[in-house]
């Protein structure tokens, strides 16, 4: 790779919060046609440099160079105006503003009166996602998308500033397998046509089909610039965690106990839709100790699946559901809990977390009650005792219970949820997408954690939309098709090939 190539450098670049060295001293090439795989666990400083090339953070050391010229950005604007454009992990739309005024917000196309110009603006966000084959109305307000059609109205955004470098933090994340080869698509288009791209994914497939080359971060410092060619899964994988493969999670095998949910003839209504239904006619069983896997395809109805179950739809919903032999009605999340139920949600930054709040108040936010002062208000130092014990126990890396989430990383922010769920001491617990954006180390760490609740005797349903985790984790799985259970499979019948077959639609 030429030195002309290359259109944005990273060079010692070092960046500390309160408590915290987060990049110490990393390097980052973009160059011309090219993509560059930056990959790191979690808390490994990927973001936190994006966001210094994006001009989110204008506060570090070290030097960011635009085509050989030293630049220091005050902000998000200052970097696009220099060709640099970043796609975020983390959504970052209006949810009740329409798609249109979400990619155009703050550079809207103006009319000769100087009065935004509406008609124009449409038909430019109506070509940006016909691009990205997305056949929504521009007028849709965000709200009413799903989080894949989100996140590829954010890709958009990015696609508008026509940018030279393009930094695109997982952006496969919510999308379906559809979506997501049309990105691809996309991307070949930019490279072809030398724009620079810099892919953040802890999906190692993704990095093998895309990347020319890769960049690998541990602890907030650089380790190494590797070539794709001639490079090895094992060998990134060892770079990025200090250790080889074979140390990872193993599932242990147990003996499943009696029956702690029975779940009969659950369906869900479509709204507005008389006699559609998102869900009809499930029925399934799980025992204590045992890891219930719950596969199928974007709108197969798996999230719908457990949203039902713990109260959130009690007006469109029917069902029987016994917990430990007894029946029990739930129409509202606060029942799920008292019966023993826990949550943990597909988006944690929308649902599971206040990300203005502290480490210490996201943890006790669902228990409050063990958190009283002798005089009925919330003690601080019993919320601090709580939260401390999850972060020891769960491994979250902060520098204190008083950080705010909204600081940490995506897998960080991801265990802090969990705490929050563990805390409510449940019999069943619900994790949807458990591991999504997050890294191979954190994801072995919530696979050990699952395995260990397991072993305590607690009850768990997975939702995950990579089957090799599902089963890894899974002692047996369900398939969903268009609402309905298609097959359910035991460990012994597991392999990639007949699990995808069950969930493709008939």
């Amino acid at each position: 790779m030429n030195r002309e190539q290359i259109l944005v450098e990273a060079r010692s670049v070092s960046k500390r919060f309160p408590g915290v060295l987060a990049l110490d001293k990393v390097n980052l090439r973009i160059v011309g046609g090219k993509v560059n795989a930056l990959v790191g666990e979690n808390g490994a400083g990927k973001s936190t440099l994006m966001n210094i090339l994006s001009g989110v953070y204008t506060d570090y050391e070290g030097e960011v160079l635009v085509e050989g010229e030293v630049q220091h950005f005050q902000s998000v604007h200052e970097a696009q105006e220099k060709g640099i454009a970043i796609i975020h992990q983390e959504l970052n739309l209006i949810p009740y503003m329409n798609i249109a005024e979400n990619i155009f917000l703050g550079d809207e196309p103006l009319n000769a009166l100087g009065w935004i110009d509406k008609a124009r603006m449409h038909a430019e966000a109506e070509a940006l996602l016909q691009r990205l084959h997305l056949k929504v109305d521009t007028h849709t307000l965000v709200s009413d998308l799903r989080v894949g059609e989100q996140q590829l109205v954010e890709i958009a955004k990015a696609l508008r500033l026509n940018a030279k470098a393009l930094i695109m933090d997982e952006p496969t994340s919510s999308l379906s397998e559809s979506e997501t080869e049309v990105l691809f698509g996309l991307m070949a288009e930019l490279r072809a046509s030398g724009v620079g791209i810099v892919y953040i994914s802890h999906k190692m497939d993704e990095v093998w089909r895309l990347a020319d080359f890769v960049t690998v971060l541990r602890d907030g410092k650089w380790v190494a610039e590797l070539p794709m060619e001639g490079c090895s899964t094992d060998e990134i994988v060892r770079l990025m965690v200090g250790r080889d493969r074979k140390d990872f999670f193993v599932k242990q095998s147990r003996e499943r106990g009696e029956v702690m949910l029975q779940v009969e003839k659950l369906s869900l209504r479509e709204p507005g839709r008389s006699g559609k239904f998102l869900l009809q006619d499930i029925s399934f069983d799980l025992h204590r100790s045992e890891v219930l896997g719950i596969y199928g395809l974007m709108g197969a109805g798996r999230t719908e699946l457990l949203e039902t179950l713990y109260g959130l739809y009690p007006d469109t919903s029917s069902a029987q559901v016994r917990i430990e032999g007894k029946p029990v009605q739930i129409r509202h999340p606060q029942q799920a809990v008292a019966h023993g139920l826990a949550l943990c949600p597909e988006d944690r930054k929308l649902e599971g977390l206040v990300l203005d709040m502290s480490i210490r108040t996201n943890t006790t936010l669902a228990s409050l009650l063990q958190c009283l002062s002798p005089l009925n208000t919330i003690h601080a130092g019993k919320e601090r005792k709580w939260a401390d014990h999850f972060r020891q126990r769960l491994g979250i890396k902060s520098y204190s219970a008083e950080q705010l989430a909204g600081q940490l990383s995506g897998g960080n922010q991801q265990k802090i949820v969990l705490g929050k769920c563990l805390m409510t001491q449940p019999k069943v617990l619900f994790l949807d997408e458990p591991t999504r954006g997050i890294d191979i180390n954190a994801k072995n760490e919530i696979y050990r954690l699952i395995d260990e609740l397991s072993s305590q005797g607690m009850a768990i349903v997975l939702i995950s939309s990579e089957l090799p985790e599902i089963m890894a984790i899974s002692d047996r799985i369900i398939t969903l098709r268009q609402g309905c259970i298609s097959q359910c499979f035991t460990r012994e019948e597991f392999t990639e090939e007949s699990i995808l077959k069950a969930s493709l639609p008939a």
